[in-house]
């Protein structure tokens, strides 16, 4: 980039601005691909989290209900009011766990955010250069 622009001939000037936007643009791509791959990479992971933790999960679960329907019949209780019991505790956990692991899947916390800052921060900043010039020509 040169040091003055007063100095500089219209189709230079234009060269200077063809230049400095494709590489502005190639940037910008970069930033995207890093920021996306980012969040294929938390969203891989987080599926694969919640396979392996289901999976290690279910069978220490069974053993453990059938313990808790156990103990409940030991206490007194009718092993069909145990069952249903335990049951329905487990089944109110497991519906809280897919909401949080649904939240936490949602499009919106995947969005490039910092892609779409920056996108806004180039287009100020375009828009305060132009405005510039034009005053620089107005001024001349």
């Amino acid at each position: 980039m040169r040091s003055s622009s007063a100095n500089q001939s219209i189709p230079s000037i234009v060269t200077d601005l063809i230049s400095q936007f494709t590489l502005l643009l190639r940037k910008e791509g970069e930033l995207a691909r890093t920021e996306m791959s980012e969040k294929i990479t938390q969203v891989a992971v987080g599926l694969g989290m919640l396979v392996a933790g289901a999976v290690l999960m279910m069978p220490a679960l069974v053993v453990l209900l059938f313990a808790a329907v156990a103990a409940m019949d030991d206490a007194g209780m009718s092993s069909s009011a145990a069952a249903l019991v335990v049951g329905g505790a487990v089944l109110l956990l497991g519906f809280i766990f897919v909401l949080v692991g649904m939240n936490r899947l949602k499009a919106r916390k995947l969005v490039p955010r910092k892609t779409i800052h920056q996108l806004q921060e180039d287009v100020s900043v375009a828009k305060r250069q132009v405005r510039s010039n034009n005053e620089y020509e107005r001024a001349a």
